[in-house]
């Protein structure tokens, strides 16, 4: 596996919003570690053909983690609101929410769908990879709060499910 810039970078902004402290891969020919704290993003990669992997323009892409609590905080109060009883589904990551798992496929979920732990709700993808979002819970949904190939947060808030 061989990485870009474009692709280290993009890789560095994901972990910095994503919340997680440390990330390393490593392949038989390439290795990178990427480590955040509430400082700048610290990149470590080690590469048999050093020219490969300039060091500056990934130092000049290094960006600090966003906090993200406002966009987030209404939109997980107002369904609140509407229903104490209804349960939240949150997205485990940053990236672009899909209600298929293709554009000629049928919809994972639809308003009214019952739902059980392990049942496939969506796909984020991220990075190129394509992530099934399993339930976690059973019950009803009630709503679903992002469209179809919209960009979503962490923790943002997916579906509202009626439990009952």
């Amino acid at each position: 596996m061989s990485m870009d810039i474009k692709q280290i970078q993009d890789l560095i902004k994901f972990v910095a919003k994503s919340g997680v402290n440390e990330v390393a891969i490593e392949e038989k020919d390439f290795k990178i570690t990427i480590k955040t704290t509430q400082e700048p993003t610290y990149v470590t990669a080690t590469v048999p053909n050093p020219v490969a992997l300039p060091p500056q323009p990934v130092a000049s892409a290094t960006p600090v983690a966003p906090a993200n609590p406002t966009p987030v905080a209404p939109a997980s109060n107002a369904p609140a609101a509407e229903s104490p009883n209804l349960i939240t589904v949150k997205s485990p990551m940053i990236g672009t929410f899909y209600r298929a798992s293709g554009p000629d496929k049928p919809l994972f979920v639809n308003v009214g769908d019952d739902i059980a732990p392990g049942k496939i709700l969506c796909i984020v993808e991220a990075m190129k990879l394509f992530n099934e979002i399993e339930s976690e819970v059973s019950g009803k949904i009630v709503k679903i709060l992002v469209n179809d190939a919209e960009p979503v947060e962490f923790d943002q808030p997916l579906f509202l499910v009626d439990p009952s």
